[in-house]
């Protein structure tokens, strides 16, 4: 669970990624509306979440629009992680007293956000979700004024829902 949900301010956070580059969200809301999941990387459910994740940077993502994972661990695994499961969005780390994830209330990984360009949060999910995804494809389509692309695969075999891993923090 999370003590953050739909309709609440997005708590702000400034971090920097596991390449060293710092990525603030109060400047990215000022382009648009900005996607952020909180991970761990030896957790089963993030392994198997952050691809879709991934696509939906690679369908959505771009000057107006943002995606960030926060990682619960160090730089070193953090960009193993990426490599191995193709994640190309920016991987941000979370220090070791975990301020992102307890200002978000994180109890368990992954969970992720969309939020919109006025600081509010549009869509909050703890684990998979493939509602809580297509959610995010469809607001983020309409934002884009694009027709909404799919996120998975006719011959994917995806859950309906799937439980996530205890946070660190």
């Amino acid at each position: 669970m999370s003590r953050i949900d739909v309709g609440d301010d997005a708590p702000p956070f400034a971090l920097d990624s596991s390449s060293g580059a710092r990525f603030s969200l109060a400047d990215a809301i000022k382009q648009g509306p900005v996607v952020v999941v909180f991970f761990k990387i030896l957790c089963p459910v993030c392994q198997f979440t952050l691809p879709f994740i991934e696509r939906l940077f690679q369908m959505y993502g771009g000057a107006r629009v943002s995606v960030v994972g926060i990682s619960q661990d160090d730089a070193e695994s953090t960009r193993e992680f990426c490599d191995e499961y193709g994640i190309t969005f920016p991987a941000l780390l979370d220090p070791e007293d975990y301020p992102a994830s307890n200002d978000y209330g994180i109890t368990n990984v992954p969970t992720y956000y969309l939020i919109s360009p006025d600081g509010k949060i549009e869509v909050a999910s703890v684990g998979l979700n493939k509602k809580a995804l297509e959610q995010i494809s469809e607001w983020l389509a309409s934002f884009l004024q694009q027709p909404a692309l799919p996120i998975f695969g006719p011959d994917e075999i995806v859950p309906e829902s799937k439980t996530g891993c205890g946070s660190k923090n």
